[in-house]
């Protein structure tokens, strides 16, 4: 690799050829404000925050698109430097609403930092902003137009991760602003919930619809029973808020943090990922032994079901009818807890705590209820959870570990990796390969997929491939699977399956990168860096767990010996199995 030498505020600094200024700067701990850049994204060079005096240059350079080169010589601190940096602050703040107190991003805005860091505290300059009225029109995004700053975070993550371009700038100039096509609701553009405008966003332009008062209000109710369940990836993400290495595993502290915030009784998503195994596993071995649809797709990631709804509803025959385990535990939550605690249905009060901005939509979905009443009652993303934790004046560090309560709280290794990419894949070929063959699944070697990927989706060619597949022998039949994740690369294979070249058994598609660990719901500051540690983590919990398949989790053998008969069964398919639709939209025309 050629290294280039160089120097920043007069110390010298080696860095790989090709290193943009502000990754140079990193190396030696020197933070260059910025805005419109992400380590994840394509270069934007928008706000011009980043600008930086370079040695034997008349204009300042932006960082983030300026390459090093051998003897340059910078300088990020100069009067001039600082001079801009606070002049492109004061104009950002001019068009920007500016109720700092009572919005959702308070402590974690970018924008906010920059002012406290940089002693803007007073703009000079009159606001000039519109005031626009935030969009509240679905279960799970809000957006807020008073509050963008033009950065472009949200549209790069929208096309260049997901294929998608449900927001784009309109208009030009002065009057340029960040909207929807023909400014419609997200929910009725090709959007699929999936929530990673909103991690991105270094404002509160984008965010989740906060659903903490609404259990802040059941927990205080002395009429309702309330039991809260916790997505896998939850208890390797938050840690992040409060001081924790990336990939901490919090999940005692979690729990006991949740018990001390009143919650009845608390209880791990992860029972709802091995009962899911249990169906998608049997479903499958009934597809391959009936001459059912093949491949089959796995059904749990809810921005990937709004994705296939919306745009290839012709292949909604291939999906796998099984419930994601948070609609799952949820179902069992208002049937098979109440029967076996006598506490009445109409009492208890559900929460999923998930990692996901489209679990509010699919907790929503009327499918995903009965009796005129929803299994899942609210959902709170993992940064709302923080919140929530934080209300109370805990500190997720300093408390003590505590159990998942029974005993909808037993769960194995298989169902911790649910929240990373292949996760359950290998948690259901675990099941599938056992049940068939009475033997553990060989360890399958994953490869990366050349898929045809246009040049515009640079994301495709991350260190950590979007499509791997592999196959295995089985009955003397070679199955091939293939796992894939990002709604880019899900398009891109659907395409494949569409016209017949897609030679699979079973695929795994997430909408997030990563899969769960790096879902829209998760903490402000996630990366790919991120997401690698949180991977790793519920690898080792799935390594020190004790048991590592699904159909061997006590739990479950006892809740279908007492009450759901077997996998596939009359009482089964009623309460853990759905069907989905196609959805058109509005801008569709016919």
């Amino acid at each position: 690799m050629e290294m280039v030498h160089l120097k920043i505020n007069n110390i010298p600094v080696e860095a790989p050829k090709g290193t943009k200024i502000i990754e140079a700067a990193k190396l030696i701990g020197i933070d260059i404000p910025h805005l419109c850049y992400h380590p994840d994204q394509r270069v934007k060079a928008r706000c011009r925050l980043c600008s930086v005096q370079v040695a034997g240059k008349k204009k300042l350079l932006a960082s983030c698109s300026t390459e090093v080169w051998e003897g340059m010589e910078v300088f990020t601190d100069t009067q001039v430097v600082r001079d801009a940096q606070v002049g492109i602050l004061q104009l950002i703040m001019a068009d920007h609403g500016g109720n700092c107190l009572t919005c959702s991003r308070n402590g974690t805005c970018e924008l906010q930092a920059l002012c406290t860091r940089f002693n803007v505290l007073d703009p000079h300059l009159p606001n000039v902003n519109k005031k626009r009225q935030a969009v509240n029109t679905n279960p799970s995004i809000v957006r807020d137009p008073s509050k963008c700053i033009k950065c472009g975070r949200c549209i790069r993550a929208c096309k260049d991760v997901q294929g998608i371009e449900a927001i784009t700038f309109a208009n030009r100039s002065d009057k340029i602003i960040v909207t929807t096509p023909f400014d419609i609701p997200m929910e009725k553009t090709d959007c699929t919930l999936c929530g990673q405008c909103s991690l991105v966003c270094p404002t509160g332009a984008i965010v989740e619809k906060d659903d903490t008062q609404l259990v802040l209000d059941a927990l205080q109710d002395p009429e309702k029973h309330v039991v809260v369940q916790i997505a896998p990836s939850v208890r390797v993400s938050i840690g992040d808020a409060f001081g924790l290495e990336p990939g901490a595993i919090v999940t005692g502290q979690m729990v006991t943090a949740l018990k001390m915030l009143g919650f009845d009784k608390v209880f791990d998503t992860n029972f709802g990922a091995d009962l899911t195994i249990m169906e998608e596993g049997a479903e499958f071995i009934h597809r391959v032994q009936n001459g059912g649809v093949l491949p089959m797709m796995t059904s749990c990631s809810p921005g990937w079901i709004n994705f296939i709804e919306k745009h290839y509803p012709e292949l909604l025959p291939h999906l796998s009818s099984a419930k994601s385990p948070m609609s799952m535990f949820g179902a069992i939550a208002k049937t098979y807890y109440p029967k076996i605690t006598g506490v009445p249905v109409d009492k208890i009060f559900t929460v999923s705590v998930m990692p996901c901005t489209a679990k509010k939509f699919e907790a929503s979905r009327p499918e995903m209820g009965r009796d005129g009443r929803q299994d899942v009652d609210a959902v709170l993303t993992s940064r709302e959870l923080i919140k929530l934790i934080k209300y109370v004046g805990l500190n997720l560090k300093n408390l003590p570990e505590s159990d998942f309560d029974s005993p909808l709280g037993t769960s194995t290794g298989a169902a911790a990796i649910f929240g990373k990419t292949g996760g359950v894949m290998e948690a259901a070929l675990r099941t599938v390969y056992e049940k068939l063959t009475g033997n553990d699944l060989p360890e399958l070697e994953y490869k990366p997929v050349s898929l045809d990927k246009p040049a515009s989706y640079p994301q495709l060619n991350q260190v950590r491939p979007n499509v791997r597949e592999a196959s295995f022998e089985l009955g003397g039949r070679t199955f091939r699977i293939a796992v894939v994740h990002t709604l880019l690369a899900a398009r891109l294979m659907m395409e494949k399956v569409k016209n017949g070249t897609a030679n699979y058994d079973f695929i795994e598609i997430m909408a997030c990168p990563g899969g769960c660990i790096g879902g829209g719901g998760q903490p402000i500051g996630t990366t790919n860096a991120k997401r690698d540690e949180r991977i790793k983590a519920l690898e080792k919990i799935d390594k020190d767990l004790p048991l590592h398949k699904s159909h061997e989790n006590p739990d479950i053998q006892k809740l279908y010996k007492d009450y759901l008969g077997e996998p596939l069964g009359e009482m089964a398919h009623k309460l853990l199995h759905t069907h989905y639709r196609k959805v058109c939209l509005m801008y569709e025309f016919h």
